[in-house]
């Protein structure tokens, strides 16, 4: 009865996540689409923030539990997850044009996070000092976005919807209620992943990888297919941008701060994981820095990659 508890909790962990999720996307969309914000530029950055906080809750609480295979694989597994699997989705369905003067910024902070990562994790550890430089690019990628966001209204006059109280007063509920159920559901996720993990002989960094990060990145995925029956495909890529760039500059870091200052990472995520990740974002992001476009190829080359990268790690083992 309690093996099958455990299995209940974590569907219920993960269905306040996406339901918890929704809501603060919605109600955080609202707020920045009200005061006139681009649509990029609120994916990559305001709807980024509230959709990484499922790995930001579950990274947090696993380091300070002592669990830090899971505060890693969740970050790195979601990171890949929203790639391979979400902005393929995205690519295939609804590829679209780029603008390089937002587009190319963040790539470059995209890249230059998963190559720092690797450079710094060679040792088996992420330490303080390590950290704050991935808290620099954090910052950068910031401080990017407020210009862009500045350039945007100088040059296009981007004009905010109109604001009324009730409205106001209903999304801002919609946005305690979105962060309560993300911050319940993440404590279930993490409680119960873990008991899964032990009650399967499954390590626990696999969990995390694969059941763990794919629910924690359910909340992208739901903003996605959202943004694609929308056809707004800007918000969907903008979205996944910045929430990889969110995983690895700030949840990493923070875990490694949680974690007692030094966050101990597995020979698996530097030959494997971290690389896997690197490959995946090349396919979905290199070819498009080049012509300027997303091709539909992209998307099921990194669908390909991805699988191919569970087969390994849920099938032939690591």
């Amino acid at each position: 009865m309690e093996s099958f508890s455990i299995y209940v909790l974590f569907a219920l962990g993960i269905l306040l996540i996406i339901k918890g999720g929704d809501f603060f996307v919605d109600s955080a969309r609202y707020f920045a689409e009200a005061f006139g914000i681009p649509k990029f530029i609120v994916g990559a950055t305001v709807v980024s923030l509230a959709t990484t906080l499922p790995e930001l809750m579950v990274s947090s609480l696993a380091a300070a539990d002592g669990n830090t295979e899971i505060a890693i694989g969740n970050a790195i597994g979601s990171v890949i997850a929203n790639t391979g699997l979400i902005m393929a989705i995205s690519i295939i369905f609804l590829p679209m044009q780029i603008k390089m003067r937002s587009f190319f910024p963040k790539c470059s902070i995209l890249f230059a996070s998963i190559i720092a990562l690797l450079a710094f994790v060679r040792g088996g550890a992420l330490t303080v000092r390590e950290s704050i430089v991935m808290l620099a690019l954090f910052v950068l990628f910031i401080a990017e976005n407020i210009f862009s966001y500045r350039q945007s209204i100088a040059e296009e006059s981007v004009q905010g919807t109109q604001k009324d109280v009730k409205t106001m007063m209903g999304n801002l509920f919609l946005f305690i209620l979105g962060t309560a159920g993300i911050v319940v559901g993440s404590d279930l996720l993490i409680d119960n992943g873990s008991a899964i993990a032990a009650s399967l002989g499954v390590p626990e960094n696999i969990i995390a990888l694969t059941a763990i990060a794919v629910g924690t990145s359910l909340p992208e995925l739901v903003t996605t297919i959202t943004a694609l029956l929308k056809r707004e495909a800007s918000l969907s890529i903008g979205n996944i941008v910045g929430a990889n760039i969110i995983d690895i500059t700030l949840i990493l870091p923070l875990c490694a701060v949680i974690s007692g200052g030094s966050l101990p990472v597995q020979a698996q995520t530097v030959s494997l994981d971290l690389p896997m990740c690197l490959l995946i974002t090349a396919v979905c992001l290199v070819p498009t820095l080049i012509f300027r476009r997303f091709q539909r190829y992209q998307g099921v080359l990194a669908v390909l990659f991805y699988a191919a990268y569970l087969v390994r790690i849920c099938v032939l083992g690591v």
